[in-house]
C-alpha cells in the first residue's frame, strides 16, 4: 500500500517494490487475502491508521515505511525513515504488539482529539500540506488558534464524572503525539489511554502548560489536567468534530477505549522491558 498523495509517495512505489524483492519478499497488489503474510504500507500516519481494520482482520503484521510529515508512529517504534533501512526492518521479521485506540468505530495509533487540533485538520488543505509540509500545518495552526473558543466538556471514567471547559482535549494511546510531545510514563503497549485537557486563561497558565508539556512528564498543572483510564465517555454541550491521527472520526458524544495488543508491527529491535 502506497499513499501517492504523501509528500514522497509518488516516487516511493517502484522503489519500495524493488527494495522488498531484493530481500526476497514477494510483492502483490490486490492479491487473495488468504495468501497475504503481511501488509507493507508507505505514507504518513493517516495511511497507517486507515489500515488498522484490515491488519486486525487478517491477523498479519504491518510493515511501515515513513513518508509523511510527522511520522509519529515510526518515531514511536524507532522505525528508520530511510527506505532501505525500513525494508531491512521488515525483512528481519521482529515485531512488537501494540495497542490501538477506538472512538466512534474509528481506530487510531497515537491520539484522538477535539478542539484546536480538530479545527486544524478541517482547515488544512491536502495540496498545501503536500507542497509545504510542516510550514503549511503551522500556518493553519495559527489560524485555528485565532478562532478557538472554550468547549464545555463532561467526561466519565472509572465511575467518576468531571466537568470543565477546554480549548483542546486529547485522548492519547501513545507516549508520542501531536508531532511535538513525548511523555515518559506512557507507551503504545501499556493498555491505557491518557487524557490531556488544555484550559489556558492568561499568560501565566500558558507558560505553566508549555513547561509541563515539554518536560515530558504526565502531570496536572494550572491550565493542564490529565487523567488515565482504559475507557472515557466524552460529552459536550453541542456536537464537536473529532479527529483521530489526523483523520475525521465523527462528533461528540463519543466513547474512547483502548484495544490492548491489537496488532503487530515490524520494528528494528524487540521492545525493552
Amino acid at each position: 500500500m502506497v499513499n501517492v498523495q504523501s509528500r514522497r509517495g509518488a516516487q516511493l512505489a517502484d522503489d519500495l517494490r524493488r527494495e522488498l524483492r531484493a530481500r526476497e519478499i514477494e510483492t502483490c497488489d490486490g492479491a487473495d487475502e488468504k495468501a497475504v503474510d503481511c501488509i507493507v504500507a508507505a505514507g504518513g500516519d493517516g495511511t497507517f491508521t486507515r489500515l488498522i481494520p484490515s491488519v486486525m482482520q487478517l491477523g498479519v503484521p504491518l510493515g511501515i515505511v515513513p513518508a509523511g510529515t510527522f511520522n509519529e508512529l515510526a518515531r514511536t517504534l524507532d522505525v528508520p525513515f530511510d527506505l532501505a533501512a525500513a525494508c531491512d526492518t521488515i525483512a528481519a521479521g521482529c515485531t512488537r504488539a501494540v495497542d490501538v485506540g477506538r472512538v466512534n468505530g474509528t481506530f487510531y495509533f497515537s491520539e484522538a482529539s477535539i478542539g484546536i487540533s480538530s479545527r486544524i485538520t478541517r482547515l488544512q488543505k491536502p495540496e498545501d500540506k503536500q507542497r509545504f509540509g510542516l510550514l503549511a500545518i503551522l500556518g493553519t495552526a495559527l489560524q485555528a488558534f485565532g478562532h478557538s473558543r472554550p468547549i464545555h466538556v463532561e467526561i466519565e471514567f472509572d465511575g467518576t464524572t468531571r466537568r470543565f471547559k477546554t480549548v483542546q482535549l486529547t485522548v492519547a494511546n501513545s507516549h508520542r503525539f501531536g508531532g511535538l510531545f513525548a511523555v515518559e510514563d506512557a507507551a503504545i503497549d501499556d493498555g491505557w489511554l491518557d487524557v490531556y485537557s488544555i484550559e489556558i486563561d492568561g499568560f501565566r497558565q500558558a507558560f505553566s502548560v508549555a513547561r509541563a508539556i515539554f518536560s515530558g512528564k504526565r502531570q496536572s498543572v494550572p491550565g493542564l489536567r490529565t487523567y488515565r483510564s482504559n475507557r472515557f465517555v466524552v460529552r459536550t454541550h453541542r456536537p464537536h468534530h473529532i479527529v483521530a491521527d489526523g483523520e475525521p472520526a465523527g462528533k461528540t458524544p463519543a466513547t474512547f477505549e483502548v484495544v490492548p495488543q491489537a496488532l503487530r508491527i515490524f520494528v528494528p529491535h524487540p521492545p525493552t522491558a
